[in-house]
């Protein structure tokens, strides 16, 4: 089926959020006059969500009260500093803008809350353009159930056969697959070291945005 909608992660796919998340652990460990750690470190598991970055940047019992207190503190922290450097991969603009003028919609399905997604959407101009943000809000199962991907599908009116959905987590895939949607998965995302997204099990992988561009025009000129 031709496709009619280009749908995106939002962390390690179509935003690269990793500065901020960085800046927060960093601060957090100033805060407490500890050494600044290599900022890969973060990175690396930025996939894994407040509960991996805080281990990463703290050497802790994650069974702990101490640990708890932190993810808090954490969670605060990036809500006042979610949407500062934070911005699109390179690349990224060109494609959007590719989608637009071939006639597309395009949107975002998060495992991202909505008090973050939200604003940084806001901030970089995007949420005006994007056709649909499904985040945990929405929703009672996450990625990788499907529910997100049909939510955003029905919303759109679409049918999930005519939908690409774009990801950096073997989640992203798992969820667009379940639903009955085309999948890519993107190899410059937040992947952890020891995983590899050819083994996803996604229609095609690319190492940049751009590679989508060939991805779209064979699904346009397909019947």
């Amino acid at each position: 089926m031709r496709l009619h909608a280009v749908l995106f992660d939002m962390d390690g796919t179509l935003l690269d959020t990793a500065p901020d998340f960085i800046a927060v652990a960093q601060a957090m460990r100033f805060a407490r006059g500890l050494d600044r750690i290599p900022d890969q470190q973060v990175r690396d598991v930025v996939s894994g969500g407040a509960r991996a970055m805080v281990l990463s940047a703290f050497d802790i019992d994650p069974l702990s009260d101490e640990f708890e207190t932190l993810r808090l503190e954490f969670l605060d922290r990036y809500q006042d500093h979610c949407a500062v450097e934070s911005q699109l991969y390179d690349g990224m603009a060109e494609l959007l803008a590719d989608i637009e003028r071939a006639g597309l919609l395009w949107g975002v399905v998060t495992n991202k809350p909505l008090r973050f997604a939200e604003p940084i959407m806001q901030h970089l101009g995007l949420a005006s353009r994007s056709a649909v943000l499904v985040c945990p809000d929405h929703v009672s199962r996450s990625k990788p159930d499907p529910e997100p991907m049909l939510l955003a599908c029905s919303q759109l009116g679409l049918d999930p056969l005519t939908v690409l959905f774009v990801g950096d987590d073997l989640r992203d895939i798992e969820s667009g697959r379940a639903a009955g949607s085309r999948t890519a998965a993107v190899r410059y995302g937040y992947i952890h070291p020891e995983d590899n997204p050819d083994t996803w099990g996604a229609d095609v992988v690319v190492d940049h945005p751009l590679e989508l561009r060939a991805v779209l025009a064979n699904a346009l000129g397909s019947s």
